[in-house]
């Protein structure tokens, strides 16, 4: 693997994480000890420079430092679904699509984020497509850091699976990492603010 940027995701189980290449987009399953390098302080979303042992039994990190400390956080069985994404979910069924995006604003009307919706009526699920990295977050994130005109920052990415419903999935970058709009939808999940000792 000729990668040496990776955005990091959640593994399998508590032990373990995914570096998916930036490049790529091969993913690569680690345990979380066993590295010279601090990998068990890692949190899914970080894009990192990484050089990766292949030389053992499985691959270790020897070396790695945070480019962008990005949060992903995965939410399953959210209630209520936010009205952006359900009103957007509604057009996209109406127009008979498979997704469909809008830029969300503060009460100020300045952009703080995007909203995506996936319809999730397939054989797999996009949930889990998004946590393993076969179906990858990085265009989004890339459009989002396009568009902004101060470029690529840290943002907060939230992976939604809605309670009432496995038609759709919703997919939300908000802008400001720790900032109101992503603090609003962490408040309203009751999804916390992880530690992270590398930042």
């Amino acid at each position: 693997m000729d990668d040496d940027q990776f955005r990091v995701l959640p593994g399998p189980d508590a032990d373990s994480l995914r570096l998916l290449g930036r490049e790529s987009y091969d993913p690569v399953r680690i345990s979380r000890q066993g590295h010279d390098a601090p990998v068990a302080d890692l949190r899914p979303g970080y894009l990192v420079d990484a050089d990766i042992d292949w030389g053992g039994d499985a691959p270790t990190v020897d070396s790695l430092s945070v480019r962008r400390p990005t949060l992903y956080t995965y939410l399953r069985d959210i209630e209520p679904v936010f009205e952006v994404a359900r009103d957007l979910w509604q057009e996209v069924q109406t127009a008979g699509e498979g997704m469909g995006s809008r830029v969300t604003r503060n009460t100020d009307g300045v952009v703080n984020g995007a909203v995506y919706v996936f319809a999730d009526s397939g054989p797999t699920s996009r949930f889990e497509e998004f946590c393993d990295g076969s179906r990858p977050l990085e265009p989004l994130v890339d459009r989002v850091n396009d568009r902004d005109d101060d470029g690529p920052a840290p943002r907060e990415v939230f992976i939604c699976q809605p309670a009432e419903t496995s038609d759709f999935v919703v997919v939300t970058i908000a802008l400001e990492k720790d900032g109101l709009f992503a603090e609003t939808i962490r408040d309203t999940y009751d999804s916390p603010m992880p530690d992270e000792p590398l930042v």
